[in-house]
């Protein structure tokens, strides 16, 4: 009988095992191999076509005195500092806004949300610059009918980025909220109702209920979100072009300028590297910072 237990468990083991198979070559693939290249490549002198010629440290000392490098990871830092809390924020306002509703009218709102996520970000950079254009854009018509001047937005390098950054969050917004909304829907109706009979307000249940029944999703909602927004490529692309004056050039949009434009594959692997390690340092920062040991 042990046995037989024993070897069932060892068959759920390897059907786990083989269904997992499939996403670990795609991640050893797609994500492992041109990592551990890309670190490779950094001691390399290589632009693309001439073989690859080493040069030991020489592109990381580059790197230190490269002001351009440092002035796109200033561009990308201003870019977190508005998106990462904008995101948190905005998701579980809403999940908690949904929390509340039920039946139909709760399932048409998570849907309307949700939508955004599943256009693609091509075509909503192109659907918000029109909306964005100076001259003829939606916001601007609105803007005149309320007897507020036109805004330049994309055109302005005081504006650019923060327009980016509005369409960023609409696009992720509706995904996170599917996320918190899940977490709420797990935390107990007993907290709450022992708090109602504590006489606890709104904003106490929400501090001191709410919040720490979701701490493990709010972590991987600040990490994932703090990963994606030093990853920020398609919509500057689409949108600015690193424009205007290298006022929306964050740092992935640099290292793509240096291997595609220049063909320094070498030096922009370098660049990658050092992006890398700075994520890595922030989300480390971030499970210390909110407690987690594992």
């Amino acid at each position: 009988m042990k046995r037989r237990h024993l070897l069932g468990r060892s068959k759920e083991a390897l059907t786990a095992y083989l269904m997992l198979l499939p996403d670990t070559i795609g991640l050893a693939i797609f994500i492992f191999v041109p990592m551990l290249f890309a670190v490779y490549t950094s001691f390399h002198s290589w632009n693309g076509i001439e073989p690859m010629k080493f040069i030991g440290l020489a592109n990381y000392k580059r790197l230190i005195g490269d002001v351009d490098f440092w002035t796109s990871l200033v561009v990308t830092l201003k870019y977190s500092i508005v998106y990462i809390p904008a995101v948190y924020c905005v998701s579980l306002g809403l999940a908690l806004l949904i929390n509340k509703l039920r039946g139909k009218f709760e399932l048409f709102t998570r849907m309307a949300f949700f939508l955004p996520y599943s256009i693609s970000t091509v075509v909503a950079g192109l659907l918000w610059m029109f909306m964005y254009d100076p001259k003829s854009g939606y916001f601007n018509v609105i803007l005149s009918k309320l007897g507020i001047p036109k805004q330049q937005f994309l055109a302005s390098s005081s504006q650019a980025l923060l327009s980016v950054v509005v369409v960023s969050v609409w696009l992720i917004v509706g995904y996170n909220m599917i996320i918190f909304l899940a977490a709420l829907k797990e935390v107990p109706l007993d907290y709450y109702e022992a708090a109602d009979l504590d006489g606890a307000s709104a904003v106490q249940k929400f501090l001191h209920i709410t919040l720490p029944s979701i701490k493990n999703t709010s972590l991987f909602i600040l990490v994932v979100t703090t990963i994606g927004s030093f990853q920020v490529f398609d919509q500057i692309k689409v949108m600015t072009n690193g424009g205007p004056a290298k006022a929306t050039e964050v740092t992935v949009f640099h290292i793509y300028n240096q291997a595609f434009t220049l063909f320094d594959f070498g030096y922009s692997s370098t660049m990658a590297v050092a992006l890398l390690v700075i994520i890595m340092i922030l989300s480390l920062f971030q499970f210390k910072l909110l407690g987690r040991k594992e």
